[in-house]
């Protein structure tokens, strides 16, 4: 175990006691995952009542957008991209009975993100697409575990200036993201682990995207047209 990430070793620290047993080995894995799984599960109850009717009214307003014509564009770094991509994937293949949503990650070309890393600089690399692609009455969802990606903050701000709703999902304190005026909503995960964050997070999209195909379905029935 001794060529396992610094990080691993705060995680999970019986793993380095060369000479426990297996059974006091497995029975501590046992623990953490039931420890862990009690944090996401207090974090999330947190969340959704403290922020459930900011979360319906987020959704109500991203409907609003969708009905219009709207199309969501969202974007993050590192594991905040893949959660981009999941974000995206949810509402432009959703389960059988729910709409097809229009919505892009702005991680998802690698062509774009490089040219425009190496071109121009990577805190525009969200900034640049949103000014190419976007236009008003869109949405735009940047999502960051602790609140500072400058990258994403500039985002958000091009995309407030072109008439987005603009959405951001932070953690810790909200970082630069609880600076902005820029932003129509904000969902701040109260935690200081990236993990509990990310898992959060996930929660908040999933809800958002739920509440906002029921909206669309009461505001417009589509006479078993599920598309």
């Amino acid at each position: 175990m001794g060529d396992m990430p610094g990080g691993m070793r705060e995680l999970y620290p019986f793993l380095y006691e060369r000479h426990a047993d297996a059974d006091t080995v497995v029975a501590e894995v046992a623990d953490a995952v039931r420890e862990k799984a009690a944090e996401i599960t207090a974090l999330r109850r947190g969340v959704a009542h403290g922020c459930a009717p900011r979360i319906a009214a987020c959704a109500e307003a991203m409907a609003e957008r969708f009905a219009a014509g709207g199309r969501l564009f969202v974007f993050g770094n590192g594991g905040s991209s893949t959660d981009a991509q999941g974000l995206a994937t949810v509402f432009l293949h959703p389960p059988a009975g729910f709409r097809v949503l229009p919505a892009l990650s702005l991680t998802s070309d690698a062509a774009v993100v490089t040219a425009l890393s190496n071109d121009v600089g990577f805190e525009a690399v969200f900034a640049r697409q949103l000014a190419a692609l976007a236009q008003p009455g869109d949405i735009a969802v940047g999502l960051s575990t602790s609140g500072g990606s400058a990258n994403v903050g500039a985002a958000l701000q091009v995309a407030a200036g072109r008439g987005l709703l603009t959405v951001g999902m932070a953690g810790h304190h909200g970082g630069l993201l609880a600076e902005l005026d820029a932003l129509d909503h904000l969902f701040v995960i109260p935690s200081a682990s990236v993990h509990r964050i990310q898992e959060a997070q996930t929660t908040v999209y999933h809800t958002l995207w739920e509440l906002t195909q029921l909206r669309l379905r009461a505001a417009r029935p589509t006479c078993g047209d599920t598309r």
